[in-house]
């Protein structure tokens, strides 16, 4: 989802400027709402605890209970199909509420790189031959050398 927002434009950095306060906007209102979800199912979790609780502590024979203890009423809470389906729920909750906060994380990223790109520009670092560089073919070789050189590393320790 917010992968397609990350991205850079080198040729418009004024445009992806002008961009960068809204898009951190939307990711903060993202993770708001995200952390409201989860402190919503975390309350109904709670108040799922305590309704089953009472009802345990009222009748434990309907429930499985023989001897009530506080063990033997959390074991009973765990097993009851309502509780594991909040539970799972909360899980879900929380595994959205990180990626909403990772998107933010990666926006202010997003902003760093600008910022160093826009410093590169204003040094030239990109006014150069008329040919421009391939920086995505440069990564892939700057990747298999990398890859090579491990290779070697590996090939050494096994001959030590």
């Amino acid at each position: 989802m917010y992968e397609d927002d990350l991205r850079i434009d080198e040729d418009a950095l004024d445009v992806e400027w002008l961009d960068q306060p809204s898009l951190m906007q939307k990711y903060i209102r993202v993770t708001a709402e995200a952390d409201k979800v989860l402190d919503e199912a975390k309350e109904a979790l709670e108040y799922c605890e305590a309704e089953l609780e009472m009802g345990i502590r009222a009748d434990p024979e309907s429930y499985g209970v023989e001897k009530v203890t506080d063990k033997s009423v959390k074991s009973a809470i765990l097993i009851q199909e309502e509780h594991q389906e909040l539970s799972k729920a909360v899980i879900q909750a929380k595994f959205e509420a990180k990626i909403a906060s990772g998107a933010v994380k990666s926006t202010e990223q997003r902003k760093t790189a600008l910022e160093n790109l826009v410093k590169l520009h204003g040094q030239g670092y990109f006014a150069g031959p008329s040919v421009p560089r391939d920086l995505s073919f440069e990564a892939k070789n700057k990747k298999k050398q990398k890859d090579s050189d491990s290779n070697i590393k590996i090939k050494r320790k096994k001959k030590d």
